[in-house]
């Protein structure tokens, strides 16, 4: 029996290969794939195409192009917000949906909290190792406009959330919330759960000593948990 199609989608700043290592704990159990969102990975920014609707759009067309029956999907952070809201439009591609460190409550406030680490000169003095990966992620493109991309991306969700409450309760998918206990990102916590319990196919579950950077995850943990709720789905 063929093995069923598990699509994983990076989070902001990312690409395919920040989710490789999971990808291969998963490969045993799934046809893995993967793709860039516009503006990542070295293709050029395109500020109309560096936007939540578009990137769930690109879902959408990578699942329509790729697959002729429901898929898993892992989303990390932004993957995660990206792979509701296509599921949002059209829940009938998706078998299920996983999401690790995802922000799910946008306000103005919770925009800016976001925001204000995503300066390029600050990056640079304060985290070069970090600057020097983005730059190598996202060669031959500027990865200084990636992050003012992803800043503008930010602040426009926290002016109009892509996804209300009511929203999150019309998404027909099975979908487990994954969330770090360690995740310092501000407002993620009680106001993300609310919102993830209005989802009518929840498992939510808190991942112990784990922070929000995926790298620094157990992701023989996150692996075991995608594995079991997609093929309990499958």
């Amino acid at each position: 029996m063929a093995r069923p199609t598990l699509l994983l989608l990076h989070g902001a700043l990312g690409s395919p290969a920040t989710l490789a290592p999971l990808g291969e704990l998963l490969s045993a159990d799934f046809t893995v794939k993967s793709f860039a969102f516009a503006g990542h990975g070295g293709a050029a920014v395109r500020p109309e195409a560096f936007t939540l609707p578009h990137f769930a759009e690109e879902v959408l067309g990578f699942l329509r192009a790729h697959e002729t029956v429901p898929a898993h999907v892992f989303g990390y952070s932004m993957g995660g917000y990206a792979a509701l809201l296509a599921a949002r439009q059209e829940p009938a591609r998706f078998a299920s949906i996983t999401t690790l460190g995802t922000k799910l409550d946008w306000s103005p406030e919770s925009a800016a909290a976001e925001t204000r680490f995503l300066d390029p000169e600050k990056m640079q003095a304060k985290v070069p190792a970090f600057v020097e990966a983005l730059r190598q992620r996202h060669a031959p493109a500027d990865w200084a406009e990636v992050v003012r991309a992803t800043a503008r991306l930010m602040e426009a969700a926290g002016a109009a959330p892509p996804l209300a409450a009511a929203d999150f309760a019309a998404i027909a998918v099975p979908v487990q919330v994954l969330m770090g206990d360690g995740d310092l990102t501000p407002e993620r916590g009680d106001a993300s759960r609310l919102l993830a319990e209005q989802l009518p196919q929840l498992r939510y579950a808190v991942l112990p000593n784990t922070p929000h950077a995926i790298e620094r995850a157990d992701l023989a943990d996150v692996a075991s948990r995608i594995r079991h709720f997609a093929l309990a789905r499958s």
